[in-house]
């Protein structure tokens, strides 16, 4: 059994492979579990005469409502030592072989896959996500380590020729030391995308989870120690955005900013950062994707899939995922059946407390709630789920939403244009595909879009004018990790996978020897 923390006192985390050991295990504790930073290759409990031991965030579980949990907020001084840590690790991590490094990744991927179950039942537990769709990213997580650990024994570098008089060569090397930031509803997955790659090109890192969901983070730790990563290489810490993320990204020592979260985070990160012009951004931020259906995407044949995918990136993990398409645009000819049919299917096989899990946090609720009340003041249709009720903070209990389908919604509503994150959805007819197009890309956004025809002509002619990082055609979420993933607009800058993470968390230099 892997241990937790330097006391011991959180071991009993490891023994929990299913929602019911963990549930019980958490009513056993008299007290809310006490996570810790995890820096130079250890668990550090706060010293109680510290700052730190004062100043800790709650943590509540989102399908009952109960504390289970609290943080440290992280204050700019431990910041720094953590930052510390992670550059007095770089000079020898990033001198280490290919070989090395590679062999401890797969080792990482090695563990998780051993304690798969364990990951889901707490990302489950944390996030709100129904067990299955958390084994579906435990799985991603585990690929990420697998993916990278292999990709950096086979990289190519450019080498030219010029005219006889000098051979040029690129080489890389790693950037130094990153901020990792991820977001809340992901939170596994998306967190070991960056760690990953980092650790794979020679960076080290300071990573910090999401405030509403740091439990699998906090596990990684462990995992890192029994993988044999050195101190320091990784380090993981917890707080807000406001102290615990301003503080690290705007910190001299570190080279680089990995962050996938809110644009206005996004934007945040840029003016911390704007007069260190040196500094690595990658920066994957919001999404209003839209899914575009034409009328022979409906055809007998193909009707079921359609619907199916519709459904799936409307509504998969609660609707809190960057690249769910929440504004669907059906070609007028169809548009009714496709209201009635995608009802249908949504009310028989997206289930709250089953298929639907709870939504991550009260705050979240509120937000979406509000839209909801919104829809309701603007006369808007609803014909599934209605606006959910208002909890008090007093009163534990779940934060619940059906999934909602909204059509005769005003295209200048503000549930039209703000990402809301939840499982809500609109539907609007469009006339011809230069409408669909230009609905498609009213939005300040361009993270991904859907498209489902038959046509192959149309894949190809709609697809290249979508103004979308990522445009799937009659699927949903299929992911190559060598693929460059990002958005356009306001849904971020830089791309990450395979050798656009490469470009991410290395310098390249060209060299010029003589010929001769």
């Amino acid at each position: 059994m892997l241990s937790s923390t330097p006391d011991g006192h959180l071991d009993g985390l490891w023994t929990c492979h299913t929602l019911e050991k963990a549930s019980s295990f958490l009513t056993s504790q008299r007290h809310p579990l006490s996570l810790y930073n995890f820096v130079g290759g250890q668990y550090i409990a706060p010293d109680n005469a510290s700052a730190e031991s004062s100043q800790r965030i709650d943590s509540y579980e989102p399908k009952t409502g109960r504390l289970i949990y609290t943080l440290p907020c992280t204050q700019p001084d431990a910041v720094e030592e953590a930052i510390k840590n992670a550059k007095a690790a770089f000079p020898s991590w990033s001198k280490t072989s290919r070989a090395e490094r590679s062999a401890i990744l797969r080792r990482v991927s090695e563990l998780l896959q051993q304690n798969r179950e364990l990951f889901a039942v707490w990302e489950s537990i944390d996030q709100g996500k129904t067990l299955e769709r958390a084994r579906i990213e435990v799985d991603r997580a585990i690929s990420n380590f697998s993916y990278f650990s292999t990709f950096i024994l086979h990289e190519q570098t450019a080498a030219r020729m010029v005219d006889g008089v000098a051979l040029t060569y690129e080489h890389r090397s790693p950037a130094g030391v990153f901020a990792l930031i991820s977001p809340w509803n992901m939170p596994l997955y998306l967190l070991t995308w960056k760690i990953a790659p980092c650790l794979a090109f020679g960076c080290t890192a300071v990573a910090k989870p999401s405030e509403v969901t740091s439990m699998t983070a906090f596990l990684l730790g462990g995992i890192f120690q029994k993988a044999g990563v050195p101190p320091g290489v990784i380090n993981i810490i917890f707080g807000d955005g406001a102290t615990t993320g301003a503080a690290l990204v705007a910190s001299p020592l570190v080279n680089g900013v990995s962050f996938t979260g809110g644009t206005q985070t996004g934007i945040a990160i840029r003016r911390l950062t704007a007069h260190q012009i040196g500094k690595h951004l990658s920066l994957e931020l919001g999404g209003k994707n839209p899914t575009l259906v034409f009328a022979d995407s409906m055809d007998r044949l193909v009707r079921e899939r359609t619907i199916r995918i519709a459904a799936m990136a409307a509504f998969e993990n609660q609707g809190e995922i960057c690249l769910c398409g929440s504004r669907i645009y059906v070609e007028r000819s169809v548009h009714d059946d496709f209201v009635r049919e995608f009802t249908a299917y949504v009310k028989d096989k997206y289930i709250v407390g089953k298929t639907v899990g709870a939504v991550a946090s009260l705050q979240h609720y509120d937000k979406i709630r509000r839209y909801l009340e919104l829809a309701v003041e603007e006369k808007a249709t609803f014909h599934l789920g209605s606006a959910p009720p208002a909890l008090q903070d007093n009163e534990p209990q779940g934060y619940w939403i059906e999934p909602i389908i909204l059509t005769d919604v005003a295209k200048d509503s503000a549930i039209q244009i703000d990402e809301i994150f939840g499982p809500v959805v609109t539907i609007t007819p469009f006339d011809g595909e230069d409408a669909a197009v230009q609905l498609a890309n009213d939005s300040e956004y361009g993270l991904a879009a859907i498209l489902l025809t038959t046509d192959g002509s149309r894949m190809r002619r709609v697809g290249e004018q979508l103004e979308a990082g990522l445009v799937w055609v009659n699927c949903w979420l299929v992911r190559e990790l060598g693929t460059p993933f990002g958005g356009m607009k306001n849904s971020g800058t830089g791309r990450e996978g395979g050798e656009h993470s490469r470009n991410v968390f290395t310098v390249v230099r060209t060299l010029h020897l003589p010929a001769y």
